[in-house]
């Protein structure tokens, strides 16, 4: 009686010890949970940044191909005005040796002019005018005729050549006055517009310049909160790993002090009678059979009761996912090749193109074209094989597929594909709440 008593405190104690420890495990397991969603929601805002990030370098790279157009009218320009410059240069050294040119055009046909104005002065005072026809009847011989002849038709082939010369000199000197001054004007113009041109890609320079160096800050910012979440991440790994660790030794502890336990009370319980072995034996034996009807009890899990399931190719877009669930990194523009797919490597609006195209759908591949595909229907209606979408770096920045029991599988630039909750943490608070269904 003494011995079966021991055995009973034995138990007592090992009972004891067991829900003494309990309590001290769960209170660490809770920590450890709560950690875990932390880290969650750390990775989630570490997605949301590197979306960030990778939005700012894709508009930095088309700034910097503005930057580097601009940069190149700008110098095209300032050749085009250096050499206008020049042009203006060479056209007033041509005015200014013009001008020379005419003073002389002007000389010749002065001069001309006094020979004619002495001729018809002589003519006046021989009596007005003279007839050459008269001068010619008036020669004493023929000889004298002769050379009155060809000294008549010398004075007016000389008087033909003035006059002529003096309207070509006149021509040719208005002419080019006139193309020199057009010349001057035109360029002059050229070289007005060429400096408002210039004027206006300064500042289209110095715009650009200020667009770089906010979009530069921006990106340093993005990454020192990257940076600072990781960090963050990584104390909270830290913190997590120790928990895991505690639990794992308490366990070990319990376990040592079980074992240590019931290897005493079974050395006690040898020295019974067999009598008291056999009732031992019989409680045992109701007591694993007690056991054995509690472990066949199925556990009920809770579910909403407006929720459907998916059918048909819906359900095999949702499934078609799984296999790459802890086998996928994310990809920026990913999912849209065959090599992508094969590796893994998507973003999540090609992850969801590409899930539904196994069950026979074709649908676009970005967030835009999805958010306007098929019809919108209210989140109360939601079933499984929706799409829903969330404004992560933008609105509708991320699309995934409904899985039901309010969560959904996607693409994140944390995980790769990965089934996330949607009704809280992170998700929770950037759900739009728009639905579509295909």
């Amino acid at each position: 009686m003494l011995k079966k008593k021991l055995v009973i405190l034995n138990t007592t104690l090992l009972l004891g010890l067991g829900s003494f420890s309990i309590p001290a495990i769960n209170a660490n397991a809770e920590t450890s949970a709560s950690i875990s969603s932390q880290r969650t929601d750390i990775k989630d805002k570490i997605s949301d940044a590197e979306y960030k990030i990778i939005e700012a370098q894709e508009k930095l790279a088309d700034l910097n191909t503005q930057i580097n157009r601009v940069d190149k009218a700008v110098e095209e320009n300032k050749k085009q005005i250096k050499q206008t410059e020049e042009d203006i240069k060479t056209t007033k050294e041509e005015i200014a040796s013009l001008k020379k040119e005419i003073k002389d055009l002007q000389d010749r046909i002065e001069q001309r002019n006094e020979i004619l104005k002495e001729r018809a002065r002589t003519f006046q005072e021989n009596g007005g005018s003279v007839d050459y026809i008269d001068v010619l009847l008036g020669a004493a011989s023929f000889k004298e005729f002769v050379d009155r002849v060809g000294a008549v038709a010398t004075i007016m082939e000389a008087d033909k050549d003035l006059i002529e010369s003096n309207e070509a000199d006149k021509k040719d000197l208005e002419t080019k006055q006139t193309s020199v001054e057009d010349n001057l004007s035109s360029l002059t113009d050229m070289q007005l517009d060429l400096k408002e041109m210039q004027k206006q890609n300064l500042d289209k320079q110095a715009e650009n310049e200020k667009a770089k160096t906010d979009l530069v800050e921006k990106q340093q910012e993005n990454e020192a909160a990257k940076a600072k979440l990781e960090k963050e991440d990584s104390s909270l790994a830290a913190k997590e790993e120790e928990i895991k660790k505690q639990i794992k030794e308490k366990k070990e502890e319990n376990l040592n002090n079980l074992i240590s336990t019931t290897t005493q009370a079974t050395s006690n319980s040898n020295s019974e009678s067999a009598t008291t072995n056999d009732s031992s034996k019989k409680s045992s034996s109701s007591s694993s059979s007690s056991s054995s009807v509690k472990k066949s009890t199925p556990a009920v899990k809770s579910s909403s009761s407006s929720e459907q399931k998916a059918t048909g190719g819906k359900s095999a877009a949702i499934t078609a996912g799984y296999k790459y669930i802890g086998n996928s990194t994310y990809k920026f523009g990913g999912g849209r090749t065959a090599s992508d797919v094969a590796n893994g490597l998507f973003d999540c609006s090609g992850f969801v193109s590409w899930a539904y195209s196994q069950a026979g759908y074709s649908i676009p591949a970005s967030t835009d074209g999805l958010k306007n595909y098929g019809k919108q229907v209210s989140f109360s209606d939601i079933q499984p094989g929706d799409l829903v979408f969330f404004d992560t770096y933008k609105k509708d920045g991320h699309v995934g597929i409904y899985v039901g029991g309010g969560k959904f599988i996607g693409s994140q630039s944390s995980t790769g594909v990965a089934v996330v909750s949607m009704t809280s943490g992170y998700w929770k608070g950037v759900f739009n709440g728009r639905v579509v269904r295909l």
